[in-house]
């Protein structure tokens, strides 16, 4: 026990006065310091929570990553397939259009070697030969078909139009149907001529060149194929690197975040230990100096309040799928162990912003009642307004300081069983009253489940322990 501070020469009222309310501040002061090591611990667990989301979020990056990587690979491979096994249609149709390039060349070449003369068509004599080589047509492939239409300058009816492979079509006088089907005719055999002598089937110099073509681009797309593995493999070591980067980055900063948190909490413990000591000091001046007065009882009797439990060592929240994360210290468990009873107290529900539709409904029962009206009783309207408003009062009580976030927490068990009685009371009540439902057993039905719902809400209330609103 620690002895008083005053000398035995100096035992005057005064310096005893003095001394004992130097010491009852001094205890006063270090539980101020103490009362804020309940926002500390909170403040620490929501930090390891935070911590433990954050290598939650890089876990799932890592994952897309690695997820997006193989998807990639797969999707190459299976186009790099389809492409090599497209290389033999793909030859063939390379040649099948080389081979109608080829063969149209060929028939141009025949049908511009064609000279259109006065012997080979019926009726057409040497001066509508010139006539027709005046407007470009000479050869079988400078006019591909013949037609009818409005004469030129409009007048004279219908007349017969030779439409040009290159050009606009022209009108040659002397020319019409008799002349122009022996022209179509001549054309026609022309064409059917250099399409019977144009060749069948590619040279073996062109096809070689596709089939070099072709065995190019296989040798190609098969080393793309090859390739896909490695680069997924090389991509998969830069995500695991960068993963490996962030999680260190994230130990480091937990680290330190860890031990300035253990710091902190050192030095709680120690003015714990000096709140101790400093009460001890107060006991022995007691002892010693005995009873000063009124103040100095009401002084001591703060003074001497047990001292509030130290809060469990917060325990992080272990991150989901984490195989690579390092064992929990032993003294990080015990935290754990003893935290969650906290956690538990309330075995209520969450005071959320939906509880203002019962206070909201609660608060307008108390202004405007129930909904009735001048035939309602008396005691009727005062009791139902009553009754609205205790509830509400409850509901306010119990809400209000648990949605702050240094004292959030969950409300009472039974508190909505007790809310849900009260609304069915009312309901049954403005039922009993209205002479139209009064008569029924619709008004007896919902009483009987109010007054179960009164009767188990007060039963969970008074079978919970309610302490003040946690700092969790």
């Amino acid at each position: 026990m620690i002895d008083s501070t005053i000398p035995l020469h100096d035992s005057t009222p005064s310096a005893i006065r003095a001394e004992r309310r130097r010491i009852v501040e001094s205890v006063q002061a270090h539980r101020r310091l103490l009362a804020k090591r309940r926002a500390f611990e909170a403040s620490d667990r929501q930090r390891l929570n935070r911590e433990a989301r954050e290598r939650d979020r890089a876990e799932a990056r890592h994952g897309k990553a690695l997820q997006r990587i193989h998807e990639k690979q797969v999707k190459g491979e299976r186009s790099l397939t389809g492409k090599l096994n497209g290389l033999d249609g793909k030859r063939d149709s390379q040649e099948r259009r080389a081979l109608a390039v080829l063969r149209r060349e060929s028939i141009d070449q025949s049908l511009r070697s064609t000279h259109l003369t006065a012997s080979q068509v019926n009726g057409i004599g040497s001066g509508l030969v010139r006539d027709l080589a005046a407007q470009g047509v000479r050869t079988a492939a400078d006019f591909r078909r013949v037609s009818w239409g409005k004469a030129p300058n409009g007048k004279g009816g219908e007349v017969l139009y030779i439409h040009r492979t290159q050009g606009r079509k022209v009108h040659i006088n002397g020319i019409g149907e008799h002349r122009g089907r022996p022209l179509m005719e001549w054309r026609q055999s022309a064409l059917a001529r250099a399409e019977s002598r144009a060749p069948d089937e590619l040279p073996a110099d062109q096809r070689h060149r596709i089939a070099e073509i072709i065995e190019n681009e296989r040798v190609r797309l098969q080393a793309e194929l090859d390739e896909a593995p490695k680069l997924a493999a090389t991509a998969r070591a830069e995500a695991v690197g960068v993963h490996t980067e962030a999680l260190e980055r994230l130990a480091v900063a937990e680290g330190e975040a860890a031990e300035e948190a253990a710091r902190r909490r050192a030095e709680f413990d120690a003015m714990a230990e000096r709140l101790l000591g400093l009460q001890a000091e107060l006991s022995a001046h007691v002892d010693r100096f005995g009873d000063l007065g009124l103040r100095d009882r009401r002084s001591r009797s703060r003074a001497f309040r047990p001292l509030p439990a130290a809060p469990a060592v917060p325990a992080p929240r272990a991150p989901e799928a984490d195989s690579r994360s390092e064992a929990r210290p032993a003294s990080a468990t015990s935290g754990a162990a003893a935290a969650a009873p906290d956690a538990t107290a309330l075995d209520g529900v969450r005071a959320s912003l939906g509880w203002l539709v019962p206070m909201v409904f609660f608060g307008m029962t108390t202004v405007l009642g129930t909904g009735d009206d001048a035939t309602d009783p008396l005691w009727f309207r005062i009791t139902a307004r009553l009754a609205a408003l205790a509830m509400l009062a409850d509901l306010l009580r119990l809400w209000v300081p648990r949605r702050r976030w240094r004292t959030a927490g969950s409300l009472p068990a039974g508190t909505g069983l007790l809310a849900s009685g009260v609304f069915l009371g009312l309901l049954s009540a403005s039922m009993f009253v209205d002479p139209e439902h009064s008569a029924g057993g619709a008004p007896w039905a919902v009483a009987v489940v109010s007054a179960l719902l009164l009767l188990g809400g007060a039963a969970r209330r008074a079978g919970t322990r309610t302490p003040g609103p946690t700092a969790d």
